[in-house]
């Protein structure tokens, strides 16, 4: 533990990457995320380790790490079943006094959101996606944006519109053991209990910063599928920082990937105590090295070694219809 202390000095994982979910009917996810929550998508991929599957990205309008919601689309999957070792919720930020909107939007949609209420003074509001995934949109005092600008939707006022991530609830049956990695190794700040939550925070300068554990934890271990997050993704603002997470968490005592090459960032994985399946990802290069600006998730991308592979792949992914593509 001594080589993780010396280097939580000059390491603190400023906030979340991504967070990862496993859905149901493609389309079906861009028409929630895209469309009913205003979302830019991304990138269209595939599932690098089952390509037969999309892989989807959503965000701000460049895709900045702090905002990008991704999925992978399992249609035939059983839905999952909630319990402890899991992410209970994942959180966006919202600007204050824009809940009245969501949830009016929301219902419209067809969904049902549940009522406001207020922890650590911040509202929240908890909806499920079409697949029962459980999402919060958090009110804040101190609503940040990345450079990149929130996304744009034509449905969505931009004084409304999602900015970032807020951060991710786990459920966790023993806090204690992840409250010490995320205080002794990640360099996260305890703040404070509020309603059954331990919160913590990486940097307050950051978007996606947040992570609270359920202090009760539920006890019952979780059995992931539809509806579940796969995994929760922290930032590496390049390859030597990740390197250095690397020798940190496996000087913590855990088990730690080999680094991942997914393009768009480059990843390492372990297990947190309770459970949850943790990645460190790179800032760098990010989602703009195959698509303009522009463009940015208009059309299927295939990493190098997958590009001979694209009329099949293409004829088996289902096409996917963006909002703005609809007559």
């Amino acid at each position: 533990m001594g080589v993780a202390e010396a280097k939580t000095e000059a390491l603190r994982v400023p906030g979340i990457h991504h967070v990862t979910a496993i859905s149901g009917r493609a389309q079906q996810n861009v028409d929630f995320y895209a469309d009913t929550l205003g979302l830019r998508t991304i990138k269209q991929t595939v599932n690098f380790d089952d390509p037969g599957t999309h892989h989807l990205y959503y965000g701000d309008r460049a895709g900045t790490p702090g905002t990008a919601m991704t999925f992978f689309p399992w249609e035939h999957a059983a839905h999952g079943e909630p319990g402890s070792g899991s992410t209970e919720a994942t959180g966006f930020s919202v600007p204050p006094g824009s809940l009245e909107f969501w949830t009016d939007r929301l219902r419209a949609g067809g969904f049902s959101p549940g009522e406001v209420v207020t922890r650590f003074q911040e509202e929240s509001l908890r909806c499920e996606d079409p697949d029962g995934l459980v999402l919060e949109l958090v009110a804040g005092p101190a609503t940040r944006e990345t450079s990149a600008g929130r996304p744009v939707h034509p449905g969505v006022p931009p004084e409304f519109a999602i900015r970032a991530f807020h951060g991710v609830v786990l459920d966790i049956a023993d806090p204690e053991p992840t409250a010490r990695l995320l205080t002794d190794v990640m360099g996260f700040e305890h703040m404070g209990e509020h309603d059954g939550r331990i919160r913590f925070r990486g940097d307050e300068h950051e978007v996606g910063s947040i992570v609270d554990l359920r202090a009760a934890g539920s006890g019952a271990p979780a059995h992931m599928g539809r509806g579940s997050v796969h995994h929760v993704a922290f930032r590496a603002r390049d390859d030597d920082e990740q390197e250095s997470w690397r020798e940190t968490i496996a000087a913590a005592g855990f088990s730690v990937t080999e680094v991942k090459d997914r393009c768009y960032f480059r990843s390492i994985y372990f297990r947190e105590p309770g459970g949850v399946l943790f990645e460190i990802a790179t800032d760098t290069p990010g989602f703009g090295i195959d698509e303009s600006p522009e463009e940015l998730g208009r059309s299927l991308k295939l990493p190098p070694w997958l590009e001979s592979r694209r009329s099949e792949l293409e004829a088996r992914l289902p096409k996917l219809m963006l909002p703005d593509e609809r007559s």
